[in-house]
């Protein structure tokens, strides 16, 4: 019974036809549209995944850097150099020395401590006492740690100079030990 009424109308009223034509086959192909992106991102994924894993693995080197990545890359050894340690330390107080002074801050005092008690063979930690504006701290920060040799914040105490020296550009007093890997004797 339904059916012959709904073949009747259909065929009284063919726009509505069509147009009950296009929604299902604008449906269907919607339907269609939607799984295929789903397996393509998949497809993706696992693509990615799989690489990761052959890498890690070490069945596949990791492809050639680009020109961009290769610019943003800082140049130099990941480690210390000197001929002796007592040279690579003098190198890394000259490092930290530059990156203070670049920022306009003041060195008050400098430790070099190679044989530490925190120190393992080959290291080499730099103690800085030292005065910074506050957005300097971060520059000295990230210049230490973002370039070459590779080095590491140990440890950071950040004081507040107070008193009549104190003003609305308040000067920070930044107590700095950063430690460097020493390439070793050549």
């Amino acid at each position: 019974m339904i059916d012959v009424f709904l073949d009747r109308y259909l065929r009284r009223h063919p726009v509505a036809a069509t147009a009950i034509y296009l929604g299902v086959v604008t449906a269907l192909l919607l339907a269609t549209w939607t799984a295929s992106a789903d397996i393509y991102e998949r497809h993706a994924a696992l693509s990615a995944a799989s690489d990761l894993w052959d890498q890690l693995e070490g069945r596949k080197q990791r492809s050639a850097p680009d020109t961009a990545a290769a610019a943003i890359a800082p140049a130099g050894s990941p480690l210390l150099e000197g001929p002796t340690l007592t040279v690579a330390g003098a190198s890394l107080l000259q490092r930290m020395a530059a990156a203070v002074a670049t920022v306009g801050g003041n060195i008050l005092s400098s430790q070099v401590d190679l044989q530490g008690p925190l120190s393992k063979d080959g290291d080499v930690s730099v103690i800085v006492n030292c005065e910074l504006d506050q957005p300097a701290l971060q520059k000295v920060l990230y210049d230490l740690e973002s370039g070459m040799p590779f080095l590491f914040v140990d440890q950071l105490a950040v004081q507040t100079l107070t008193g009549p020296s104190a003003g609305a550009n308040s000067r920070l007093r930044v107590l700095l030990a950063v430690s460097g890997r020493w390439q070793g004797e050549k």
